[in-house]
């Protein structure tokens, strides 16, 4: 029993440790055995990416590295980026040093081993990529041959082009002092011509600065024209034009129609004014304050006359029926209704003096003068003041007036022919 439990044991730890051999396997090294090199191939910085341009390596050969570090500078025909080290490692040997160009996705370009491993027994793998590379390297016959091909075309045809360029481009042959677009070397180097002749090349970009449609148009490949006529387009657009903008013409006011109707002009009302004596009323009033002890001010006998003479006025001529006489006109008996009508007139008093009266004061005993003592002349007894209000009320000076609408000018002379009758004649009406 117990040798059989040992056997298990024995065949737990070899699975277990094939276990692990194969989870190292599968890790991100391809190392298989210790001190064993691993391949530093060409990476692909974007999906896209074929081939780029190693611009400078940021270690030597030898120097350790940790995991965040930058490796190396990686040129694109659009950007430039650097490659950081996913783990922590030694750089052994650099295959592809610093300034090669088009090196394909997947070539190996150094070799990393692991940290503390020994470099000078080291053991430098076999390239990933070998096949790829030796078909990579058959077509190299034909592109050495294919190279003298635009040198040659260059040789023959860059005078007539550059005259061209010079009759129709607006740019100029400069040295280039800034370094040249990723875009642009690259095209330089695709069709086999040296980083020294783009000084040759008319320039349009900004700062006299060398654009990839230059190249393409010194190459022939777009009209020699196109650079410059784009430059032209840019420049133009990059300020507001405003030559093009037009002051809007001032609309002339709307001419008045000929056969507009006149406006229609209110009638002002009309004012009538009579002159009414108050004197039979303050007669009245006097009589009334003597006789029951009851002080009726003017304000009231005026207010009653104003009631008494709105009653069955001639009917208005401007009043607009009401809804009762729109009712009667249909039924038919408009014709037997009265042609009276009670009016709302209110009369304005000029010189109308304050109707609140008080009663009779006794005027404040006079001082003994001495000329009455020396004289022995007694002194007159007080006199009683006058009602307030009954000086300069009487007569012409009390003018009633109204406002009435234009065409009831009878009417609202009806209305003070009665108050003054009222007022004048029969006061004692306007007691009870």
């Amino acid at each position: 029993m117990a040798s059989l439990a040992a056997v298990c044991r024995v065949s737990a730890r070899a699975a277990s440790q094939q276990l692990r051999s194969q989870g190292a396997r599968r890790g991100l090294h391809s190392s298989q055995a210790s001190l064993a090199a691993q391949n530093f191939n060409m990476p692909a910085l974007s999906p896209t990416m074929t081939e780029g341009n190693i611009a400078t390596w940021k270690i030597k050969e030898g120097d350790s590295f940790s995991a965040g570090d930058v490796l190396l500078e990686i040129e694109t025909d659009k950007a430039q980026m650097d490659v950081e080290a996913q783990d922590d490692g030694v750089l052994a040997k650099i295959t592809i040093g610093d300034g090669s160009k088009a090196v394909q996705v997947g070539t190996r370009i150094a070799v990393t081993a692991e940290p503390g491993d020994d470099l000078s027994s080291l053991e430098i793998p076999a390239e990933d990529n070998a096949a790829p590379k030796k078909e990579a390297e058959a077509p190299k016959p034909p592109k050495e041959e294919s190279k003298p091909v635009p040198k040659e075309e260059r040789a023959s045809t860059p005078p007539a082009k550059s005259d061209a360029s010079k009759k129709t481009s607006s740019g100029k042959a400069m040295k280039q002092t800034y370094p040249l677009y990723p875009s642009v070397q690259h095209l330089l180097e695709v069709n086999g011509l040296p980083k020294d002749e783009a000084d040759k090349i008319p320039a349009t970009g900004p700062g006299g600065r060398l654009l990839k449609g230059d190249v393409l148009a010194y190459l022939g490949q777009i009209e020699n024209s196109y650079p410059s006529e784009l430059a032209g387009r840019f420049t133009k657009l990059s300020h507001l034009d405003l030559s093009n903008i037009k002051p809007m013409a001032k609309k002339e006011a709307p001419k008045k129609a000929a056969a507009a109707a006149p406006k229609v002009v209110e009638d002002l009302p009309v004012e009538l004014a009579m002159p009414i004596s108050l004197t039979a009323v303050m007669e009245c009033q006097k009589r009334v304050k003597d006789s029951i002890g009851v002080f009726l001010p003017l304000s009231t006998f005026v207010a009653r006359a104003t009631e008494l003479a709105n009653e069955d006025l001639p009917k208005s001529k401007t009043a607009k029926p009401s809804a009762d006489e729109l009712f009667n006109a249909v039924l038919g008996l408009d014709k037997v209704s009265s042609k009276y009508s009670r009016g709302n007139f209110v009369p304005q008093v000029t010189a109308l003096p304050s109707t609140t009266l008080s009663h009779p004061s006794t005027a404040a005993p006079k001082k003994a003068d001495i000329l009455d003592i020396l004289s022995g002349k007694k002194p007159s007894p007080p006199k009683r003041s006058p009602v307030a209000g009954a000086a300069g009320v009487a007569g012409p000076l009390n003018v009633f007036s109204v406002s009435v609408p234009k065409g009831d000018e009878k009417r609202g002379q009806v209305f003070l022919e009665r108050v003054k009758a009222v007022l004048e004649a029969e006061p004692g009406r306007l007691v009870v």
